[in-house]
């Protein structure tokens, strides 16, 4: 696709008079040669004054047959036995899309002695297990991972892949879809199914002011990541689910990579596994009032988290902010204080059980997500709770 010129056309004046038009000075003539250079913003301005000239010419882009990709997978990611819980949501999302165009739900899985994991796949409710298994993929490793994600892509020809946006799932998705020339959304918090089976994948954009359609319309599979805590997980149900092993090739195990040693991090607070939140915001005037946010949080058996204002003051640390560039949380209760409501912070809470919103301005967008809003100063407001708390115990 872009613009060609017919330089047998070309004389002076037409040649002038195209320099002179171009808005962006990306036409050029040296008395004899017509040329474009990589300042064109293909505005087609000189196309429509040329005379023939100047032509645009678009690609012929060969259209996929959807036909031949069936099936929705979820990447089962597993670390030392242990399955990711982001994986059991997104198959429920799964199965969930599936239904809409009568496709099966896969689940793929990559490792060693992954039995545990593979029957706990099925009973989640998925189709078919397919099984790369090796000793040299006890631990991961991009370049053998990949090897393994590509042959599945490229025998199976699933439609759409969904995978967790774990520190595993992004550094793997990315790589496969490069390979299929294909599209990646990241950190999707909704995902939709047209009948004709393009994905619609819907995320924040321009900092949480408007929410992104993105359809990959012709190109598969299509690629999208999900943080944990966005979607549900599925009942268990009596499994009924196929296993299919692949067959690894050799020349898919080399890798420039050694694993030498693994050491445990040690385990950090983590306010996505937290059935209660006591989260605060801009409304805190000083990091010296903090005991307070902290003790309300105690007597309900919770975590304290914070927008990301409050992080930017130094106040509290990354791993304590909910919301497009934190965590996404969806605990039983969460109680917001003197947080606004930007798209930027809902976004990460907004699927909780219980939403209580304190804020002194009625106008604050917190409270359209809340399930319960009471407007007051949090200075007032939280202390009487506390004392509330303490009395009906």
């Amino acid at each position: 696709m872009g613009l060609k010129i017919n330089q047998s056309l070309v004389n002076d004046e037409v040649a002038q008079k195209l320099v002179d038009l171009c808005p962006f000075k990306a036409i050029s003539y040296d008395g004899n040669k017509l040329d474009i250079n990589a300042g064109c913003k293909l505005c087609k301005m000189c196309v429509r004054n040329s005379n023939g000239v100047v032509t645009f010419e678009e690609d012929v882009v060969e259209t996929i047959n959807k036909d031949d990709y069936k099936g929705i997978c979820v990447y089962a990611d597993i670390d030392h036995g242990s399955t990711h819980k982001v994986t059991f949501e997104l198959i429920g999302k799964a199965i969930e899309l599936a239904k809409v165009i009568n496709h099966p739900v896969y689940a793929l899985v990559i490792g060693n002695n992954v039995e545990n994991n593979i029957k706990e796949l099925l009973e989640y409710g998925v189709d078919k297990v397919f099984v790369y298994e090796h000793e040299l993929l006890k631990d991961f490793d991009i370049e053998r991972y990949t090897n393994c994600f590509e042959d599945f892509i490229s025998n199976i020809k699933p439609s759409s892949i969904l995978v967790g946006a774990t520190n595993v799932g992004r550094s793997l998705a990315p790589r496969v879809a490069a390979r299929f020339h294909t599209g990646l959304t990241a950190d999707c918090t909704k995902l939709e199914m047209k009948e004709n089976s393009d994905l619609v994948q819907i995320r924040p954009a321009f900092g949480g002011n408007i929410m992104a359609q993105i359809v990959n319309t012709n190109h598969r599979p299509q690629f999208a990541t999900v943080r944990y805590k966005v979607f549900s997980a599925p009942e268990k149900c009596e499994p009924k689910g196929e296993v299919v092993r692949r067959d690894i090739k050799e020349e898919w195990l080399k890798s420039h990579v050694e694993v030498i040693n693994i050491e445990e991090k040690p385990k950090e607070l983590d306010i996505s596994e937290s059935d209660v939140i006591v989260a605060v915001g801009r409304g805190l005037k000083s990091a010296d009032d903090l005991p307070m946010v902290k003790e309300l949080a105690d007597l309900l058996g919770g975590v304290v988290a914070c927008s990301r204002p409050m992080v930017e003051a130094g106040i509290f640390d990354g791993k304590h902010q909910i919301g497009l560039s934190g965590k996404t949380v969806k605990p039983k209760l969460i109680i917001t204080l003197g947080i606004s409501g930007a798209v930027q912070f809902t976004s990460g809470m907004k699927s909780s059980d219980c939403i209580i919103a304190i804020n002194s301005n009625p106008l604050a967008p917190i409270f359209d997500v809340a399930n319960y809003g009471i407007v007051g100063d949090i200075y007032k407001i939280v202390p009487e709770l506390i004392n509330r708390i303490k009395e009906g115990r």
